[in-house]
């Protein structure tokens, strides 16, 4: 299957999927976190989305625009390749449409989100980790009947995903940056696409958040093209890959203004930090962003950490509560 060429959401697409994914999609609220600390930080929390992530929007929009208008392409279902999240996206618009839905998943794969899926309907495909990356690199597995829901590189999703920085512009027209944690890309790129769209004047730099055992973005940044990146598996399983994805890269380097990598003791502190100040969980990738912005190297002025997803496992969360890491 072949990748897409890849576009910036324009003001007009984003707008289209705002419409498309009211009243499914919960507009989330921005909330100040009180630390003493290198900035002033605010809280997107998309870990209350109904499935626990920001992967709702997207696959909303990736869906409802399906059924709107191309249905013959849902007739045998739906499918992804995902950690978690995005297959609980995928898997609660196959439920609404009453269509068969399958989620191929990394054997690494939190038995949170499994639970998650299989409560959702969906059909688990668990693959070792190269074998599940194949799916999402090459757009599919031909093997694999239905549409393939792309959980980053489809312009519906990114459109989704771009709501986001509507609803920040919004309550927050004065932020200076907006951290975004960095898996594929589809939600920090979607997030500048629409900073970029809304703001008309002086807008907030957008900023990647990594970890130091899986920073694929910092890597290609530094060497000016997708290259191999060291990859450590970490509790932090919601972002971080072994490179960049080749169709992303033209967003990334455009509309990103870096990368932020931060230890994954750093993020395990965030996560800590998020339940004890502001009584948020916060899985892994979530909590990356807050991570971020406390080693002080974003700009001054407000900046909103996005809060991207809450489905931790409770035993992992438990240990990082007590002090430890998972």
């Amino acid at each position: 299957m072949t990748a897409p060429t890849l576009a910036p959401s324009t003001i007009e697409e984003i707008l289209a999927a705002r419409a498309r994914i009211a009243g499914t999609v919960l507009r989330t609220p921005l909330v100040r976190l009180y630390v003493d600390g290198p900035a002033e930080i605010w809280l997107k929390l998309e870990c209350l989305q109904p499935i626990g992530s920001f992967k709702l929007r997207g696959a909303t929009n990736a869906m409802k625009r399906l059924a709107a208008e191309y249905p013959e392409r849902l007739a045998t279902g739906v499918y992804t390749a995902s950690a978690g999240n995005m297959a609980q996206g995928v898997a609660w618009g196959a439920r609404s449409l009453g269509i068969p839905c399958t989620v191929v998943v990394p054997e690494t794969a939190p038995a949170t989100k499994l639970a998650a899926i299989e409560r959702l309907g969906a059909r688990v495909d668990k693959r070792p980790f190269d074998q599940w990356w194949r799916v999402i690199s090459e757009h599919g597995d031909p093997a694999m009947p239905g549409t393939f829901i792309h959980p980053f590189a489809d312009p519906d999703v990114m459109a989704g995903n771009g709501t986001i920085a509507l609803e920040i512009f919004e309550d927050l027209p004065d932020a200076a940056a907006v951290l975004v944690p960095y898996g594929g890309g589809g939600l920090a790129c979607g997030i500048a696409a629409g900073t970029r769209a809304a703001w008309t004047g002086r807008r907030p730099r957008v900023f990647a958040c990594e970890v130091e055992s899986a920073s694929p973005l910092d890597a290609a940044l530094r060497a000016g093209t997708p290259t191999a990146a060291s990859y450590s598996p970490s509790f932090v399983d919601g972002i971080g890959s072994k490179r960049v994805a080749d169709e992303m890269w033209p967003l990334a380097r455009t509309l990103l203004d870096g990368s932020l990598v931060v230890p994954v003791q750093a993020v395990a502190d965030a996560v800590r930090l998020l339940v004890e100040r502001a009584r948020v969980v916060a899985e892994g990738a979530g909590a990356a962003a807050v991570a971020a912005a406390l080693t002080g190297r974003v700009p001054n002025g407000p900046v909103v950490c996005i809060v991207s997803g809450g489905n931790i496992d409770t035993a992992k969360l438990a240990r990082i509560l007590s002090g430890e890491l998972p």
